[in-house]
This record gives C-alpha cells, sequence and structure tokens, in this order.
C-alpha cells in the first residue's frame, strides 16, 4: 500500500507476511490514464480499483504525478509503480544525447575505439541554445545538409521543424534562450538540433519509423524485456527532400499523419512487426535482416547502460519504453527517442488488441499477485534480453559459446505464440478473494 510520509506502519508486517502465505488474492490499483491501460486494468482478476486518497498497492501514473507525488510517499515492500524517478536521463532528447556520448567517450578510454564505434547510432546532435556555437560549427562543415529541431520535452511531433538555412532558426535563438533561475526540468523549453537522415529506408516511396518495446524491471542490476510485437509508422505522403516544409512528408508520428488529408481511419498507417519482418526478409533475404535486428538489440542494451549509473534505481519501479527507431537505405538502423508513456491509445482494432497483449504481459511480468518463480527467460510476448549479462535462448549448448550458433534472447518481430506460452507458464490466478 502507499501512504504519505506522516502516515504510521501500524498492520503493515502483518499485512505482508499474511500475502507472502496466501499470495496477493486482490491488488488494489489506481490508474491517471484513460485509455487501453484503464481496460486491462479493469478485467485483470482480483484487481480493484481505488480513488483519490485510497491506499493502493500498484498505480499506473503519468510523469506528471510521479514528479509531484513520489517524493512524498511512503511505499510498501510489495508496491509499484510505472516509472523511475529520473525517468527523463533516457527519454529527454537532449538528455539521452548527453549520456549516450559520455557512455561513448567512457567505452572509448576503456575499451577502445572499435568498440566505442558500437555507440554509433545516434544522429549527429546538439543542444539549443547552450550548445549553438558547437551547432554553428558543425552546420558550416556540411552545406546544403538537412538538419532538424525538436523540442526536447514534447511530444507527438509538435514544435518539430526542418531547415537547411542558418537564417531558419535565428528568430527561434533570439526567442529561444532563458535566465538561469528559469533552468529546471519544468520551465527551459530547450530543443536539439539533429543531423536529418536523408536518406531513409522507403517502402511504396513513403518513410516510416519502428516503435518497439522495451520493458525494464530493475537498473541495479540491469534487467530488461523485449517485446515481440511492435509496429511500423507510415507517413501518407511520399518522401521527398524538395519540400522540407511538408510534415506529413518526415514525421511519422501517428498524431500528425491522422490529420492528413488523405488519412484513412479504417487503414491507418501501420504495420505489425512481423509483417515487416517478412517483408524485409524476402526483399533481402534472412542473414540481412538478423543483423538488422541484432544491431538493434544493440540499440536497446547500450542506451540503458548509457543511464545505468544516473537513474536512481528503486526496487518499487519498473519502465515500459517505447523506442522510436528509423531505417536507412542501408539497414542501418537510427535510435531518434526512447519515450517514457508510449501512447496506448489504440488507432485501430488491430492495435488495440496488441496494445492489450503487451500491458497484459507487461502485468504479468511485474508479477503483482506472485505467481513466478524470478527465472522466466520468457512471460508472454516478452523475452527476457538483458540480465545482468546478455540472456540466450534456451536451446543453444553451453561449449557452443563465442560461435555462429550461440544466439542471444531476442525475437523482435518473429511468432508471438503467447497464449500458449502463458497457459504453460502461469498458474492459475490466486482465488478472488479481499485480504
Amino acid at each position: 500500500m502507499s501512504k504519505n510520509k506522516t502516515s504510521g506502519h501500524k498492520g503493515a508486517y502483518g499485512y505482508q507476511k499474511k500475502v507472502e502465505r496466501e499470495g496477493r488474492s486482490c491488488v488494489r490499483y489506481k490508474c491517471g490514464l484513460l485509455n487501453t491501460i484503464q481496460e486491462v486494468l479493469r478485467h485483470r482478476p482480483g484487481w480493484m480499483e481505488v480513488k483519490d486518497e485510497g491506499e493502493w498497492d500498484f498505480n499506473w501514473c503519468d510523469v506528471g504525478w510521479l514528479r509531484e507525488n513520489f517524493d512524498h510517499s511512503y511505499m510498501e515492500e510489495h508496491v509499484r509503480i510505472c516509472h523511475f524517478r529520473n525517468h527523463y536521463e533516457l527519454t529527454r532528447k537532449n538528455l539521452m544525447v548527453k549520456n549516450l556520448k559520455r557512455y561513448r567517450k567512457n567505452l572509448e578510454r576503456e575499451a577502445g575505439r572499435i568498440e566505442a564505434t558500437k555507440c554509433d547510432f545516434f544522429p549527429r546532435t546538439f543542444e539549443l541554445p547552450s550548445e549553438y556555437h558547437l551547432f554553428v560549427e558543425e552546420f558550416k562543415r556540411s552545406p546544403g545538409s538537412t538538419w532538424i529541431m525538436k523540442p526536447v520535452a514534447r511530444s507527438q511531433g509538435k514544435g518539430i521543424f526542418l531547415f537547411r538555412k542558418l537564417k531558419d532558426i535565428m528568430d527561434w535563438k533570439k526567442d529561444g534562450t532563458r535566465s538561469e533561475d528559469q533552468k529546471n526540468e519544468t520551465q527551459v523549453e530547450s530543443y536539439v538540433a539533429q543531423r536529418y537522415i536523408e536518406n531513409p529506408y522507403l517502402i511504396s516511396g513513403r518513410k516510416f519509423d519502428l516503435r518497439v518495446y522495451v520493458l525494464v524491471t530493475s537498473y541495479i542490476p540491469l534487467k530488461a524485456w523485449l517485446y515481440r510485437d511492435g509496429f511500423a509508422r507510415f507517413s501518407s505522403t511520399r518522401f521527398s527532400l524538395s519540400s522540407i516544409d511538408d510534415q506529413y512528408v518526415h514525421l511519422t508520428n501517428v498524431a500528425v499523419q491522422k490529420t492528413a488529408p488523405d488519412y484513412d481511419p479504417e487503414k491507418g498507417c501501420k504495420w505489425q512487426m512481423q509483417q515487416l519482418r517478412r517483408y524485409l526478409t524476402a526483399k533481402h533475404g534472412t542473414d540481412r535482416v538478423q543483423t538488422l535486428f541484432k544491431d538493434m538489440d544493440n540499440i536497446f542494451v547500450r542506451s540503458l547502460q548509457s543511464v545505468q549509473k544516473v537513474i536512481i534505481n528503486d526496487k518499487h519501479c519498473f519502465e515500459l519504453y517505447g523506442y522510436d527507431i528509423l531505417l536507412d537505405q542501408e539497414l542501418k538502423p537510427w535510435l531518434i527517442e526512447v519515450n517514457a508513456s508510449p501512447s496506448l491509445t489504440a488507432s485501430s482494432q488491430e492495435d488495440y488488441e496488441m496494445k492489450c497483449r503487451l500491458l497484459e504481459d507487461t502485468l504479468h511480468i511485474v508479477d503483482m499477485e506472485g505467481r513466478l518463480t524470478g527465472r522466466e527467460k520468457r512471460i508472454g510476448g516478452f523475452d527476457l534480453m538483458w540480465n545482468g549479462g546478455t540472456v540466450f535462448k534456451e536451446d543453444v549448448n553451453l561449449e557452443t559459446m563465442g560461435s555462429s550458433c550461440f544466439t542471444t534472447n531476442t525475437h523482435l518481430g518473429c511468432v508471438n505464440d503467447r497464449e500458449e506460452q502463458l497457459r504453460q507458464l502461469l498458474k492459475p490466478f490466486p482465488s478472488q478473494k479481499r485480504i
């Protein structure tokens, strides 16, 4: 249960012991969102919603609630909440790049330049206004290239624009500076200027990016799960660099695309990850596509490692990240950003069903009911990707370590036979009685 810090501990020990003996047959949850997660929580056997100031065991909150309440809440041992306290170290665009740059620099110093090149998966990026002069130097080295400006703390494509001339951002620079006393995370609106990927991989002439889900249940040690499902988000307009002002060409966010004049809500603008993997395999062959997906695994793990020492690890916290990945014509994946609150609002029936499965499996892993052993490598659509080190597939002979058949336990875009797997894995829900 969660209480205000001034609340006493009376009865907590007895409650906890009773839970350990009998399993948690009633989970009290609080939810600050009104989309798919609310539906999933309502239908979970033995879970009961609490309102207002009621005591809760599980909280799916937005980041605003977290910022205002986390430091003032006392939490019992079993309580879980869906964000880490300073999640923004990875999910704010400027801080993500700052942490990745520092990580790459440390890697080069400790392991050499070749190892550090494994971190070359994010475009050249500068924070403005603080790195404006560094940006101008880089800009002048490659005249005529396209850059993209993004506000660091906004989402859904808001405030983004492309440019090729310095004068295009001079007005922004005049308005974009802030005094020192305003430089905190809620007031300052910094931007990042990023080299635009001018050669994106196109399907039917259209640009797309990938939304991939990674669940982190601990940073010390790092424990991360990769979801098999995900999707590609397509622009509704054919790609061209001649029209850099057309957001329907360059921004794949669903929030942007659904406002396009020719957007079809029935058809949508998404492919499921399995469909994309099949398409790429048919066109480029199995080996090349396996290399691509292995390169994406590298992005997920190294980006998490880059913030491992700065994230405030807390046993009460977990985080479901939405990674945005862009492919270029060489099938090289680029990390565009990581979202702390990936959209859980469905854009179609297929999207709704996928997000329900994703959230149900997230709750299975968080395991408020105490049905798991803690040694599982797969739970529903999630595969354990990292657990203090690389996790390998079950059917691998240890004698083959280092050989080509020693493969990691990741299956992004592969068959997701989750229902059968869950039937074999999970004990029935505890009897629905209240504690």
